[in-house]
């Protein structure tokens, strides 16, 4: 039952959005407002279609509905109710209609908040490109990603889940999350092909889209976050970044969406750059399927990546489609986007920002070259290559160093041109902060000239984003508000996002420069020193889940206490059914480091020795606080600041005519959602 209600929704999500695309289209293509209005008719039913496959699947994993091939090869008797929830998303299948469930929610969310502009050619064309996106997906659900899948002989109990998806909560949280940024840059994406295939490549659809965008994009910073704090939390290797192919794979959206945001504030104040923020907009949709592609298609192995499948193939192609789409939109309308001002200096806000451009792209690239390259050369001749974290470090760290670099001037800069008295005036308490903090750092004992050049650039870059933020105090003081006010709206809420990014760079250099790792063999009852910490080992527990022939889960825990302290209890536990054992690590955070201990081998039979695994992680904790602050801006940046009129002319909404003043609808194109 499971299995047939499952695939009617599937199949009628996938009709209906297909049928709404094309009719929708035809309707502008041929200006027919009636047509228009009947394919958006079809959403609803999309939506409709999609909740009764998700409904459906969320039935058969829950009441171990074996019949189902999804459920018999990933979820089992055993698993708790937190991962068979989880379990949707734990492989290929689920996984694409989790993304399908996510993409009709965005539609919904869109076709309201749009409802009273919905003939307008501009949300209309954007609701095709919308649907169009949900056609190709719920395609592959109907096809080779089926979920609905059933076998002819029901087994009595299924495989289980891959047990790294079963021993940690964040397994439930970070992929949705993960997903809501991916699936999220449909939007500005869409609007971006609306407007090139509508000719109103002015400023007004980038109205319409920053608030999506920074949805997204937000929703994928945690995203990535959370899937660093589950690998330093699950995998027992003491890093929370491998520059592992699927974390590259969230990383690269994450780069051109940056890339944009800043971007995008030179052309609605200056009307400028409109070719790269197009671009940019559609590079980001597009790595997201390239994403999508890496992490689900089998190509490579990763501990990110949870499915092998034949649907490389689908993905590939559908991302060929949106990259010649796209370029051949882009060209079509290249004597439209050019700009109407020019840069006149590069010591200004927008020459910063072109600069900041060229970085993340070159970022994106060397990212994106690391990670397909060993793909190309075994696909050209069956070589199999590796490019590790060494090519990546040493790439990406003046990269960073030159971002902080800008994060730290570019929010002094005025518009247009900075007098040297200027900067003069403005960086200097910025650069005394950041003088100020690498001479704490000396006086303290730290050493290290590339850390402390970090530090000195972080401090540099904070030291600009308080200056900014105590302005905007003033200024709501002045006009009678509440001084909270000054952290609210979009460049307010950018600096705290600079804030959480400082952090996080911080923490990346203190945790490369001075972290250390050591293994210890013990006995129990005896202790072992390593950098001034007493590591012993108490005693060696072991723990079954089942009884009988179900003994499917054993785990062997150390009690492990350092410093006299607390019992921490790293521990191995053997999944039988899977024939995979996972070490499960204990950490003892703290502000300055984290201790993080491992059972790297447990007692072998008849012995009292275990070797453990010590780890000395400086700052640690300042990545998930910053990665937390980086959430917030984003929140803060969402809500209404105070508005600003445009410093000349070319900032103008929609400053480009529309090519065909007679279309039939009659709502204003310049509406934005402020």
């Amino acid at each position: 039952m499971s299995a047939a209600i499952g695939s009617i929704g599937v199949v009628a999500a996938f009709v209906a959005s297909l049928m709404g695309a094309l009719t929708m289209g035809y309707g502008l293509v041929r200006k027919r407002a009636a047509m228009v209005e009947t394919g958006h008719r079809f959403v609803p039913i999309v939506a409709v279609g999609v909740v009764m496959a998700v409904a459906a699947m969320q039935w058969a994993l829950n009441t171990h509905d074996f019949s189902v091939k999804y459920v018999a090869e990933h979820m089992d008797r055993q698993t708790p109710l937190l991962y068979t929830i989880a379990g949707m998303w734990g492989a290929l299948e689920g996984s694409i209609l989790l993304w399908g469930l996510i993409l009709v929610g965005y539609v919904l969310i869109v076709r309201r908040y749009f409802r009273s502009r919905r003939h307008d050619p501009l949300v209309a064309w954007a609701t095709v490109v919308m649907l169009a996106v949900c056609t190709f997906f719920f395609a592959m659900m109907v096809g080779p990603a089926n979920p609905f899948r059933t076998l002819a002989s029901v087994p009595t109990d299924g495989a289980g889940p891959n047990p790294l998806l079963q021993n940690h909560p964040l397994m439930a949280i970070h992929p949705p999350i993960l997903y809501l940024g991916y699936v999220g840059f449909t939007v500005p994406f869409a609007f971006a092909i609306a407007a090139l295939i509508t000719g109103r490549v002015g400023e007004g659809w980038l109205l319409e889209t920053r608030r999506w965008t920074l949805i997204a994009w937000g929703c994928l910073t945690l995203g990535i976050v959370l899937g660093s704090w589950w690998s330093y939390e699950v995998l027992g290797w003491g890093g929370f970044w491998g520059w592992d192919a699927v974390e590259n794979a969230s990383l690269l959206p994450w780069l051109t969406g940056t890339a944009y945001i800043h971007s995008v504030l030179v052309q609605e104040r200056r009307g400028m750059l409109r070719v790269w923020n197009l671009s940019l907009l559609c590079a980001t949709f597009s790595l997201t399927i390239l994403g999508t592609f890496l992490t689900r298609s089998g190509v490579v192995q990763s501990v990110h990546a949870f499915s092998n499948s034949n649907i490389g193939a689908w993905l590939l192609s559908f991302f060929g489609v949106v990259v010649v789409v796209s370029l051949g939109l882009i060209g079509w309308r290249g004597d439209q986007l050019r700009s109407v001002g020019t840069i006149d200096s590069p010591a200004s806000r927008e020459g910063v920002f072109l600069a900041n451009n060229v970085v993340f792209a070159a970022f994106a690239f060397m990212v994106l070259l690391g990670t397909i390259y060993p793909l190309l050369v075994e696909a050209w001749n069956n070589d199999r290559l590796s490019i590790g974290a060494p090519y990546f470090d040493t790439m990406s760290k003046p990269i960073g160093l030159v971002l902080l670099f800008l994060m730290a001037i570019a929010p002094v800069l005025p518009w247009r041109k900075a007098s040297g008295e200027l900067l003069r005036t403005r960086l200097q308490a910025p650069l005394a902060f950041g003088v100020a903090v690498v001479v704490v750092c000396v006086v303290a004992g730290i050493r290290g000239s590339e850390a402390l050049f970090t530090f000195f650039l972080g401090a540099f870059a904070a030291g600009s984003a308080f200056r900014q933020l105590g302005l905007a105090m003033r200024g709501a003081r002045a006009r009678g508000q509440s001084p909270m006010r000054a952290f609210v709206g979009r460049a307010n809420g950018g600096m705290i996002v600079h804030l959480g990014v400082i952090m996080i760079a911080i923490a990346i250099a203190a945790s490369r420069t001075y972290g250390s790792s050591t293994e210890l063999s013990l006995r129990v009852g005896q202790t072992e020193t390593f950098k001034g910490h007493r590591v012993e080992l108490v005693r060696i527990d072991k723990t079954y889940v089942g009884s009988g022939a179900d003994r499917r889960v054993r785990s062997v825990l150390a009690a492990v206490r350092v410093d006299g302290g607390r019992i921490d209890r790293p521990a191995v536990t053997r999944y039988s059914s899977a024939g995979m054992s996972v070490g499960t690590p204990s950490v003892q955070t703290g502000f300055t480091k984290d201790i993080y201990l491992t059972l790297v081998q447990p007692p072998k039979t008849g012995s009292s020795t275990a070797i453990i695994g010590v780890y000395l992680q400086p700052m640690t904790l300042w990545l998930w606080v910053g990665g937390l602050l980086m959430a917030v801006g984003t929140v803060l940046a969402i809500v209404p600041g105070r508005r600003r009129r445009p410093t000349d002319p070319s900032s103008v909404v929609d400053a480009t005519p529309t090519p065909n003043p007679r279309a039939f609808d009659h709502v204003a194109a310049t509406v934005g959602v402020s």
